[in-house]
């Protein structure tokens, strides 16, 4: 069994995205201050300009640090810390500690639509052999159903596509769509934080109250 370490951070340790309101210095400093705290190293530190899709990409120790279009990655190299930078979308980290395989995932509203989660799924299984039984997957700290509404159209592509069962008025329940499609991959070893970055007054940043603010991350990485 390999030794995974994983978190998710808080606004404590503030912005870690470079591509919002804010000074690369500011960056810079607190993803060096992330490392020291968490321990481990910066210049093995992968991460994603996130377009909202749903390609999922494999990385390794001679990959880019910046992965571009991506919203999934995945490594099997041990000493590779993988990032997912969000405000109310959901951070998913996937970790199978028999094989040692691991995955940081984006899966805000367009990425869970395009089924991000069972490709990344599939790909753990069909690149490394990795049994559902074994795969773990947390949901991290997100906009939860209580606050997620969204317009009518986007409500019955909801209703059309994944079920009534995920729609209550105009609210959307993407951690619900989320497991359904890792269930349908066979994975049944789900966590998902109930805490709504939006409504709960928790230390995370979220998008819907404040266009400006920063991003919180997920981190994964083998140890």
């Amino acid at each position: 069994m390999k030794n995974i370490f994983y978190t998710f951070t808080t606004t404590h340790d503030g912005n870690l995205a470079f591509h919002v309101p804010d000074l690369k210095e500011n960056v810079e400093e607190n993803r060096r201050k992330l490392a020291l705290k968490h321990n481990f190293n910066l210049d093995n530190l992968f991460y994603m300009n996130q377009t909202h899709g749903n390609n999922v990409q494999i990385v390794n120790k001679d990959s880019a640090r910046l992965i571009e279009d991506c919203d999934g990655i995945i490594t099997d190299e041990k000493g590779l810390t993988l990032m997912v930078m969000v405000a109310d979308c959901i951070p998913m980290i996937f970790m199978d500690k028999s094989k040692g395989v691991i995955a940081a995932v984006h899966a805000g509203r367009n990425s869970t639509f395009q089924k991000i989660a069972g490709i990344t799924a599939k790909k753990m299984i069909n690149e490394f052999n990795c049994k559902p039984n074994d795969i773990e997957v947390i949901l991290g700290p997100s906009i939860q159903k209580c606050c997620y509404e969204v317009n009518e159209e986007l409500a019955n592509i909801v209703k059309n596509s994944f079920g009534e069962e995920f729609v209550n008025k105009r609210f959307i329940d993407l951690q619900g769509i989320n497991k359904m499609l890792l269930n349908e991959q066979g994975i049944s070893s789900i966590r998902i934080s109930n805490t709504c970055t939006k409504c709960s007054n928790k230390d995370y940043f979220s998008f819907r109250k404040d266009k400006n603010c920063g991003r919180f991350v997920g981190l994964v990485s083998i140890l």
